[in-house]
């Protein structure tokens, strides 16, 4: 496998009280640990979801390669190993496992990990899925199988990344026997070959995970069972914590509810709070069919006016950091290219910006969010990025919220001038934080042509086994990225897990893309 470079490693704050002898057990004699997120997968269907349901399917589904807590460089996981033929980056070969079986007791050989390739790729050419994972192999040719346990990927062009693509919960290994090659799977079932099964589903609520007896992989698997409930507040996530109905909660948790974690003194407090340094990141898409979003000096003026510290602090507390490039921090080829061009918000540059282009009268933008996709503070923020604008005399900003089904397909099918999104990475490199938003299709389902960018800097990078070397590509794309504006990056946030003081292991359970890792989580036998 290639090296990559390095990204931030997870640090814990702990916040702990008490002491004594701890249950290990639920009433079946299982170790049953039940964690809340307000991530609720949109689909069971591996082969639609280009979203946080991936939370579900890491834990659930095998791909060939994986991440482990705290890497950057893949390890193998249904694979025994993957290796590239030669130098070129464009042959990759992987060697399967023995014995694998799904969860259900089927065989997985390399017929269902080509089956699995070529179904999503049926799927989204038929127009079964719009907008799914398969943005995330545009450098793959074709599947070939050699054997029961070879499998031999052949990509249209090197692709140095590719490893850490297959690495992704959107390359999870699918039944064929239980997932049809020409549509969705229906209902609430699903087969993978994970670490878990998938004992019982009640869309929108909980997920009930048991130990997949049949797997083997990389994961050393710390409980018997996990129970996933799923939450619209982040206050009532918390309050279920602290009532003892959950054991761990991840993703949603507002900036209230962590400065209030990190408040408790050691002799008050019952849960501990993980912090992980992340690469979440918040952004703003303009649509250029908008006639207003469309007109580049808006674009620029609405640059010139925000206000990102006010943001992270006002509204988060400083549980996030300011951004200025879609690039986060921590990762190689980060840039600050908003701030070096458009410097301190300044409502007197913006006027000028419009009024050279002879806009003289207030600016008519409507905004979306989405209300139940990355926390309760969406809302406030988006009332706050209002002010800002209206603020400076030079915008008439018109808020509209939906829930997160709804808004994906408002935004895709290109309803909203501006929208606000967030990226949670498929892979810790700057790749991922530039190809999937580029390009006549993209993770947005907004066209944007970017020629130097998808002809001449990404094929050029990927090329470079070295991430280090590629260092001014990453740059020059996203100078691009910012003269142009139609992304706007906002914050880029860190990752907090509050969890009983029952709980061990949350400071290994997020992966470098901000999945939690169920396995790693374990009751306390004693301390």
């Amino acid at each position: 496998m290639r090296g990559l470079g390095p990204v931030a490693a997870l640090t814990s704050l702990s916040l702990i009280a008490g002491c004594g002898a701890l249950s290990s057990e639920g009433p079946d004699g299982e170790q049953v640990i039940t964690v809340g997120t307000m991530s609720a997968p949109s689909t069971l269907d591996p082969a639609k979801a280009w979203d946080s349901s991936w939370e579900l399917y890491r834990n659930v589904f095998q791909t060939l390669l994986s991440l482990p807590s705290g890497a950057t460089e893949p390890e193998p996981d249904a694979a025994e190993s993957c290796t590239f033929d030669g130098k070129s980056s464009t042959v990759l070969t992987c060697r399967l496992r023995s014995d694998l079986q799904f969860s259900d007791g089927h065989e997985l050989d390399a017929a269902a990990v080509k089956y699995s390739f070529d179904r999503m790729r049926t799927l989204e050419a038929k127009g079964v899925v719009k907008g799914g994972p398969m943005g995330l192999l545009g450098s793959l040719d074709k599947v070939e199988t050699e054997g029961e346990r070879t499998v031999v990927f052949r990509l249209k062009k090197p692709d140095a990344t590719f490893p850490l693509v297959l690495s992704t919960p959107a390359m999870s290994i699918v039944d064929p026997r239980e997932y049809p090659a020409d549509k969705l799977r229906e209902g609430s079932g699903l087969t993978g070959s994970g670490p878990y099964a998938l004992q019982a589903y009640v869309p929108g609520e909980k997920a009930e995970l048991v130990k997949n007896d049949h797997y083997k992989g990389a994961a050393d698997v710390k409980n018997d069972a996990v129970t996933i409930r799923y939450f619209k507040k982040s206050s009532a996530m918390v309050d279920a914590l602290r009532s003892k109905q959950i054991d761990v909660t991840f993703r949603g948790l507002d900036a209230g509810d962590v400065i209030a974690a990190q408040g408790k003194s050691n002799a008050d407090s019952e849960v501990e709070l993980v912090e992980g340094a992340g690469t979440e990141i918040r952004y703003l898409v303009f649509n250029t069919e908008d006639p207003w979003a469309r007109k580049l000096p808006v674009r620029r003026a609405v640059a010139q006016l925000i206000d990102r510290p006010a943001i992270a602090h006002k509204i988060y507390k400083d549980t996030v950091d300011p951004l200025y490039s879609m690039v986060p921090r921590g990762l190689t080829g980060h840039a600050t290219g908003f701030f070096d061009d458009y410097g301190d918000p300044s409502a007197d540059k913006a006027r000028k910006i419009l009024t050279d282009a002879g806009i003289t009268r207030p600016v008519p933008l409507t905004l979306w969010y989405t209300t139940d996709r990355y926390g309760s503070s969406t809302a406030v923020e988006f009332a706050e990025i209002k002010r800002q604008l209206e603020a400076s005399g030079l915008f008439d900003i018109t808020l509209k919220g939906r829930p997160w089904t709804e808004f994906q397909e408002g935004y895709s099918k290109g309803e909203y001038p501006v929208f606000g999104r967030g990226w949670f990475p498929d892979f810790p490199d700057a790749d991922n934080f530039i190809a999937p938003f580029v390009g006549p299709k993209n993770v947005l389902n907004t066209p944007y042509v970017a020629k130097e960018i998808t002809d001449e800097i990404l094929p050029r990078e990927r090329r470079e086994a070295d991430r280090g070397a590629v260092i001014d590509d990453f740059e020059r794309a996203q100078k691009l990225l910012v003269d142009d504006v139609r992304l706007l990056p906002l914050w880029q946030g860190k990752q907090y897990i509050m969890a009983s003081e029952e709980i061990a292991g949350g400071e290994r359970a997020l992966d470098p893309s901000a999945i939690m890792m169920m396995w790693e989580l374990q009751r306390k036998t004693s301390w």
